[in-house]
């Protein structure tokens, strides 16, 4: 493979194919530690002319790629298995913001670009970007749309796939596909961009994207509620979603034992409450007209949820400080988790409707068969997707309970599969998921997919062991 990096160095510059072991080691390990894999090399094009080159060169030597942005997945998706005969492309220095348009309201960035990058662009322009999830610091807009991320104001602003209005993209063969419409309708046939979107790189690598911008909100609350039970948060969501309509931009469920770990681990951060509650739900309204119609409606949500018996407490942020003192609870649950020692962690979706039976049932049924294990249940309950993580019960040994992983997870996701959702509701697939999800998915469906993997990618050079 001489020959092959010597090509390698050339088309990209000597300095940016790294292929000694401690240059290549950040791009080897997951996001969580728990898997190193191997490459024949590191490779860092600068463009999307750099990258559409290496991908030729793939073809001709048959070498396997891993597109990686900023590698904060959570599924094994954007690193090498341990055959070491890939190559990770990394996309970080396709960097730049080409455009922004304040009339058409979109955003033009490439794969390689922070998505706080983004999101500051963004309110350069006066405008909203608004997919916001923890990782925003590190995380990159190509990772964001392979993944189809999701984040925390899903339910007012969609996906990312939502987010996106077209793609430039390096074809498997090394072809540049300039899809970079800026267009909200375009019906000229198969929605190329949507094949790419989710598709974790094994289609093609996504190099630049057009993005939807929106008015900055003339205001921002946040609160946070106190209630008995999943079933007092759905009731809560549907009279939100009645009095508030779409200047509700967030609605996140955390139980007791979620902001226990928290307190536990980060004790300078503290409940608003003086009691314990079983759940707790994060709220946030962006409101387009005034803070004073934003605290009137807000207002009046809690009003009435405390009069139905919805809530038993509420807290109003009422400063910027006191709103960020709140999602700081919420952004500090998986923090919490991991200076708690190993867990088992479920990232599912379930119709919204069923949210309150499949946690109430999948509760007991986990008790059943691993009494003592510790529940961690958060998640984004205004698009139906929960983290469902599972914690050794105290004063256990954390490797003897992850060895029941596999068990555990049938528990899980056989669980989901009953109440008609899906094993993976915004992390994707990856290598971790790859096999689990032949067990849910229709050989009809999976039909397809295959299809369009040696469709677009015959000789299986792209990201391959992920997703299918």
């Amino acid at each position: 493979m001489n020959e092959f990096l010597d090509k390698c160095r050339s088309a990209v510059g000597d300095s940016y194919v790294l292929t000694e072991d401690t240059d290549m080691a950040g791009y080897l390990t997951d996001w969580r530690r728990r898997f190193t894999g191997k490459a024949l090399a590191v490779v860092k094009p600068r463009n999307t002319e750099q990258v559409a080159a290496i991908v030729r060169l793939c073809n001709e030597y048959r070498v396997p790629v891993v597109p990686q942005g900023g590698n904060t997945g959570l599924v094994l998706g954007s690193v090498p298995d341990n055959s070491g005969k890939a190559i990770v492309m990394s996309l970080t220095r396709l960097n730049r913001i080409r455009a922004v348009d304040t009339v058409n309201n979109t955003l033009t960035a490439e794969a390689g670009c922070i998505l706080e990058q983004v999101q500051n662009a963004a309110a350069d322009a006066g405008r909203l970007f608004p997919l916001s999830l923890a990782a925003e610091g590190s995380c990159t807009i190509g990772g964001n749309l392979s993944s189809n991320a999701g984040g925390t104001a899903v339910l007012r602003y969609g996906n990312s796939r939502e987010l996106c209005l077209g793609l430039e993209v390096v074809t498997a063969q090394g072809q540049v596909w300039d899809g970079l419409r800026g267009l909200r309708k375009d019906n000229t046939g198969y929605d190329l961009r949507d094949l790419f979107i989710g598709a974790e790189g094994t289609l093609g690598i996504i190099t630049a994207a057009v993005l939807k911008l929106f008015p900055q909100p003339q205001a921002q609350l946040t609160a946070l509620a106190a209630m008995r039970s999943p079933e007092d948060a759905l009731r809560l969501l549907s009279l939100a979603q009645e009095k508030c309509g779409a200047t509700l931009t967030g609605f996140e469920l955390m139980s007791d034992f979620c902001l226990q770990l928290v307190a536990k681990h980060f004790p300078q951060m503290r409940l608003p409450f003086p009691q314990r509650y079983p759940q707790y739900v994060l709220l946030e309204l962006s409101d387009n007209e005034s803070e004073e119609h934003a605290n009137a409606t807000l207002e009046a949500l809690i009003t009435d949820a405390l009069e139905q018996d919805m809530i038993q407490d509420a807290a109003v942020a009422a400063s910027i400080a006191q709103s960020k003192a709140l999602w700081a609870l919420r952004e500090h649950i998986p923090l919490a988790q991991a200076e708690e020692g190993k867990n088992i962690k479920h990232d599912v979706s379930v119709p919204i409707s069923r949210i309150g039976d499949f946690i109430r049932e999948t509760d007991i049924l986990l008790q059943q068969g691993f009494s003592g294990c510790r529940m961690v249940t958060f998640g984004h309950l205004g698009d139906g997707n929960l983290h469902y993580n599972v914690s050794p019960p105290e004063q256990s040994s954390p490797d003897a309970f992850i060895a029941h992983q596999e068990a555990i997870n049938r528990v899980v996701h056989d669980s989901v599969h009953r109440f008609g959702g899906s094993i993976s509701a915004e992390h994707g697939l990856g290598a971790l998921k790859r096999n689990e999800i032949r067990r849910y998915k229709t050989e009809v469906e999976l039909g397809m997919m295959r299809a369009l993997k040696q469709a677009l990618d015959p000789l299986d050079l792209m990201n391959p062991g992920k997703v299918v």
